[in-house]
């Protein structure tokens, strides 16, 4: 018999429900989007949230990784000193950015309204102050690995603003600018309750130091371009995307129906980054690079074989897939899903090369590999979306997007086989071990279930 409470309180459990809350949120709020906002508007919506989780990577992307790292390490008074220097420093990041968007929206927003931008410049710098404490709180509850209440954050924001969304669907029917007041609402109440729950660490705000702040700002200022990076490997799609003046907006809407379809392929992924990466960092610090390999292994191989399945079924019925979370204003974008349905197959094997490598204090190195990607990306994405068009001046939009999709696929094989070339100067791994461990670690995964007959 399943020992289920063992399998409800693993932490890996724990991670992957958290992460497939966010999705299931995630998805069915895009599902209520999509049909209650016009294509355009809908582009605009994608371009405020995109946009916004660029600059969050941005901002948390300096201390979160590193927090996490020195954290599973630390007591007493180091950790509140860690914690705190962590809330300055996001807070500080928070001011300067506002300050910069506000100006920058003085200066040029006109033009910003125009091309669809207009929404970010003036309302983002409100929602990175109302969701600092609840980010936060993230950080901190991940580092200790209390997934469940992560769990329970997330269920507060996505779910109220979800909930909100099926009100306004079937009986308000309120436009964009009343969906975004809710956003933000939704956005401060959140922060305000792990506020009061003292889950974010505000409280060791006094207990900054200097100290602390450069050994979390030295670390994390690779990390921070690594995870910046990371996200303009996909947000880069949507903005040039936006720029072209054959596809806009409306590009954008459709690109990022089957771009949100990947995102389910994600969701494992995410969870098992965030359980891998503080043990392989108490591994490394112990300089255990044996164990690190393992660890690298075991989740790399699951994943893999768990894509495989995902990815088979996904490419079959990509069109039902599409239909399905867009509804009929975005009937035809199956075959761009099948792309990034191969680029979804890729990802444990980039993703988990990246954690490797910070977990043992080589961000540097993984800098310079999402470096290589972005740049890839990004050519390859002016050349579908600007060069393609004057010499083929019929080029479909659907065809467009298909190259788009083509060339993360050819930055995601780049970034595999730097990451490999990386991680191998520290790290015994060979590519071949992942498929042989990675069925290993299943029949592990059972034994310890306690099945029987």
């Amino acid at each position: 018999m399943l020992n289920l409470k063992k399998l409800i309180q693993n932490d890996n459990t724990l991670s992957l429900a958290g992460n497939m809350s966010l999705s299931f949120w995630g998805l069915l709020s895009f599902f209520i989007l999509t049909r209650s906002l016009g294509n355009h508007e809908f582009g605009i919506w994608v371009l405020f949230i995109t946009a916004g989780n660029m600059i969050e990577m941005f901002r948390s992307g300096l201390t979160s990784t590193a927090l996490i790292r020195f954290l599973s390490g630390a007591e007493g008074e180091e950790r509140e000193s860690l914690i705190g220097s962590n809330w300055l420093i996001g807070l500080n990041i928070t001011v300067v950015l506002s300050i910069i968007i506000v100006i920058s929206n003085l200066i040029f927003g006109h033009h910003f309204d125009k091309s669809g931008w207009g929404l970010f410049f003036m309302w983002y710098p409100v929602l990175a102050i109302m969701n600092l404490p609840f980010n936060n709180a993230i950080t901190v509850l991940q580092a200790d690995q209390k997934f469940g209440k992560i769990l329970f954050i997330r269920t507060i924001s996505s779910g109220g603003f979800v909930l909100f969304l099926l009100v306004n669907y079937f009986y308000l029917h309120f436009g964009l600018m009343p969906i975004l007041y809710f956003y933000l609402i939704i956005n401060i109440f959140t922060s305000l309750f792990t506020i009061i729950l003292k889950w974010d660490g505000l409280k060791y705000l006094s207990k900054s130091n200097k100290l602390m702040t450069q050994k979390l700002i030295d670390f994390g200022k690779y990390t921070m371009g690594t995870l910046l990076g990371s996200n303009l490997l996909k947000s880069a799609d949507t903005f040039i995307i936006s720029l072209s003046p054959f596809l806009g907006p409306t590009g954008v809407a459709y690109f990022s129906v089957p771009l949100k379809l990947t995102e389910l392929l994600e969701v494992p992924l995410r969870s098992f980054l965030a359980t891998a990466y503080p043990k392989m960092s108490k591994a490394s610090i112990k300089n255990d690079v044996k164990e690190v390999a393992r660890i690298f292994y075991s989740y790399t191989g699951v994943l893999t074989y768990m894509f495989l399945g995902f990815a088979i079924l996904a490419f079959i019925f990509a069109d039902f897939f599409v239909y399905f979370l867009g509804g009929k204003g975005y009937i035809g974008l199956g075959p761009v899903y099948q792309m990034f349905v191969i680029y979804g197959l890729l990802l444990p094997l980039d993703r988990f090369t990246g954690v490797t490598l910070d977990s043992i204090n080589k961000p540097r190195q993984n800098f310079f590999k999402v470096i290589f990607m972005v740049v890839a990306n990004i050519i390859g994405d002016c050349i579908a979306v600007f060069v393609i068009p004057i010499f083929y001046p019929g080029v479909s939009m659907i065809h467009q997007l298909m190259m788009v999709a083509g060339a993360t696929i050819i930055m995601t094989i780049i970034g595999i086989i730097i990451g490999f070339h990386f991680v191998k100067r520290d790290v015994p791994i060979r590519f071949n071990d992942i498929f042989t461990k990675g069925i290993e670690s299943y029949g592990e995964l059972f034994s310890s279930l306690n099945l029987k007959k």
